[in-house]
């Protein structure tokens, strides 16, 4: 049952996220826990260094912790989060970030982001959820 609500969940929350359809993602897979989500680095993405602007280089590690610490639909938000740049991601480049509970306590959980361009890690996010009152989706829908 909780691969199977963690799509459905992943679903309600796609049809009102426009801001990660807008920059291209793609939920590649959710599970309890887990998110896999894609995007490809488009020429309006790069920075005056020629290289993706490492906004939306968060963006995309983001979005996965999102569908990831949501995927047992209890809403829950981020209450911190920090990134680390380990490589440049250049135009083109498809870039999937990979999000893992790494552990939950009360109403609190902390997640690990890998995101990579093919075998290469381009990024390594951390982000630390809060679940609040309410569900995503009604368990009877």
């Amino acid at each position: 049952m909780g691969e199977e609500l963690a799509a459905r969940v992943a679903a309600a929350m796609w049809a009102e996220d426009t801001a990660s359809a807008a920059l291209g993602m793609r939920i590649v897979d959710v599970g309890e826990g887990t998110a896999e989500v894609e995007m490809t680095v488009r020429e309006d993405m790069v920075n005056g260094h020629g290289i993706a602007h490492g906004g939306f280089v968060f963006c995309l590690a983001d979005s996965a912790f999102a569908f990831a610490c949501n995927s047992r639909n209890q809403v829950s938000v981020a209450q911190a989060c920090d990134i680390v740049f380990v490589a440049p991601a250049q135009r083109g480049d498809r870039l999937v970030a990979e999000a893992r509970e790494r552990t939950s306590y009360g109403r609190n959980g902390i997640y690990d982001v890998t995101v990579r361009r093919g075998n290469e890690v381009i990024a390594e996010f951390r982000g630390r959820s809060r679940q609040l009152s309410g569900t995503v989706i009604k368990e009877d829908s």
